[in-house]
């Protein structure tokens, strides 16, 4: 019976796995290597060596309803795209309220992981940790959860381009930038047209001569600030949406979706078009990227070729001479340094962990990885609900399937994800948010039935059909219920408009919706079919709450 669990990382993961081991009766400890808790969301003004770095400035790109934990909401004056530094805060809420900082030994890291030599008969794992001061401590435990993340080692292929050596000015890694302050007065080359390569971009742009930025296969943008205002996840991100995905073919929802973004700017003619379809990957969560394209403050370039001293020669054969620095926002490696080779599965490009989170080959199932995924929506509502699958399995409420079975399902998942998306061993991690999250929620009973909520809360109903897959609807039900999981759903748009009643003003008059929902689907016609279709649910959920959050 597991009982003693460690866990390495006090990161978004580490902080779910820990409660998850209380709720089900278990004592977790905790090691983390820094002085403090956040893992990625801990700013630092230099970036340590096997840790995750974030810049300054960073604010998260998706909204504070899609990404806090099912059972404790993010206060109601917060705003809904978060800096950094109001994630940490949540984090020590959090951690405080559930009392999670005593489970916690800081400035203690992981050195390996071991299975004991009984491991056949009792699962038991050591533990081998280092204290700051370089003193190494043995440990006993009886199951261990890897919450160590996937954004701590730069992936920096100089290699790849042909005369850096003589590169007379400065390059780095974007996981060493904090800010724009050293580009003033610069030419800046940045490599990479991820959500870090943008926002850097965008930033360097106010302050430096010209910046310019290099893609291979260009990618597609869309906004925060979606339609009539709202979050773009809460909007879009609902479970009418995703039926849809499920009933309609994937060519016919990429030609809705890049009509949709392309509304907004021509993909095309702004240069970032790439040849894949629009839900092959992830796409880039930007709002600024654009108007700095049109405003001349960034430049798209092709692929960089090679670099003579201080030019940068591209694949098209153009040149920008005089560049002083380049950023190579060019992602991450992955590695579980401490983790022994047998229980390492390899399945294509990716480490293969039953659905995303244990190794298939261990004798006995007291190894699991949490958080060690990449999808459209935020990892926090992820790692928790793994984080209660395994809690779960280590107690023996949940079996996991036969080696041989999980071996079989990783390879076929691995095909599927290489059929859907855009892989490489660099962005091996990918699904959709949805799926997953109600694929594990279903190993444990917790995922909402839409049909039984029909019959039985019929309010309810419309509000998880409709609105926004927030994670309160995984505590509606079975293990782990939440009372007040129903008012959390009832009263998320409350929570998301609060922030912005900071003046008052009139509200139009609900006799000319209509009139304005007609012009929208005449105006967006990919979409009209599903305004239509938006019933009066939208109306109790969105606009009712508008207007109670507003005064004449």
């Amino acid at each position: 019976m597991v009982h003693r669990v460690a866990v390495i990382g006090a990161g978004p993961s580490g902080l779910a796995s820990m409660k998850a081991c209380l709720d089900e009766g278990m004592l977790p400890t905790c090691f983390e290597s820094s002085d403090d808790m956040g893992g990625l969301w801990r700013f630092k003004e230099v970036s340590e060596p096997n840790r995750a770095s974030i810049y300054r400035s960073l604010t998260i790109n998706i909204s504070k309803e899609m990404m806090c934990y099912s059972d404790f909401p993010i206060p109601a004056d917060y705003p809904n795209y978060m800096h950094h530094s109001k994630i940490l805060t949540y984090f020590r809420m959090y951690a405080e309220h559930f009392k999670l900082l005593q489970h916690i030994r800081f400035k203690t890291s992981v050195k390996n992981i071991k299975q004991r030599p009984d491991f056949s008969h009792s699962g038991e794992w050591e533990v081998v940790t280092e204290s700051i001061d370089g003193q190494q401590e043995s440990h006993v435990f009886d199951a261990v959860i890897c919450c160590s993340g996937h954004y701590t080692y730069p992936h920096l292929p100089l290699k790849d381009f042909t005369g850096i050596e003589t590169f007379e000015g400065k390059y780095f890694h974007s996981w060493d930038y904090k800010g724009p302050e050293d580009m003033s007065g610069k030419r800046v080359v940045v490599i990479g047209i991820g959500n870090s390569g943008s926002d850097i971009a965008v930033e360097s742009s106010r302050v430096a001569e010209q910046v310019y930025m290099s893609t291979r296969r260009g990618t597609w943008i869309i906004r925060q600030v979606s339609d009539n205002g709202l979050p773009v996840d809460m909007q879009y991100n609902t479970r009418f949406v995703h039926i849809l995905f499920q009933l309609l073919p994937i060519k016919v929802i990429n030609w809705i979706g890049e009509n949709k973004v392309n509304a907004m700017y021509d993909h095309s003619m702004y240069g970032l078009k790439p040849k894949h379809r629009l839900f092959s990957q992830i796409p880039v969560i930007n709002d600024d990227l654009p108007f700095k394209i049109l405003s001349g403050s960034v430049i798209l370039k092709p692929n960089v070729k090679e670099i003579r001293g201080s030019t940068v020669v591209f694949d098209d054969g153009s040149t920008v001479e005089k560049v002083d620095t380049i950023v190579f926002s060019t992602g991450y490696n992955y590695d579980f340094p401490y983790m022994p080779s047998s229980a390492v599965y390899k399945s294509g490009h990716r480490v293969g962990l039953y659905k995303h989170v244990f190794p298939p080959k261990m004798e006995h199932p007291t190894l699991a990885v949490v958080g060690f995924i990449h999808a459209l929506g935020a990892i926090m509502p992820q790692a928790e609900i793994q984080s209660r699958w395994v809690a779960r399995v280590f107690k023996g409420h949940n079996k996991l399937p036969s080696n041989r079975a999980m071996m079989k399902a990783v390879d076929k998942d691995t095909k599927n994800i290489e059929k859907n998306y855009i892989v490489s061993k660099l962005t091996p991690l990918q699904v959709d948010f949805v799926s997953y999250m109600d694929d594990i929620a279903g190993e444990i009973g917790a995922r909402p039935s839409l049909l039984w909520l029909f019959f039985t809360d019929y309010p309810l109903f419309q509000r998880v059909l409709w609105g926004p897959v927030t994670a309160y609807q995984y505590r509606l039900m079975g293990p782990g219920k939440w009372e007040g999981a129903r008012r959390a759903i009832f009263t998320q748009f409350d929570r998301m408009f609060q922030p912005l009643k900071t003046r008052k003003v009139g509200v139009t008059s609900r006799f000319y919706r209509p009139f304005v929902k007609l012009v929208n689907c005449l105006m967006n016609p990919s979409f009209s079919l599903f305004r239509l279709f938006k019933l009066e649910a939208e109306e109790a959920s969105v606009f009712g709450r508008l207007t109670k959050l507003s005064w004449p």
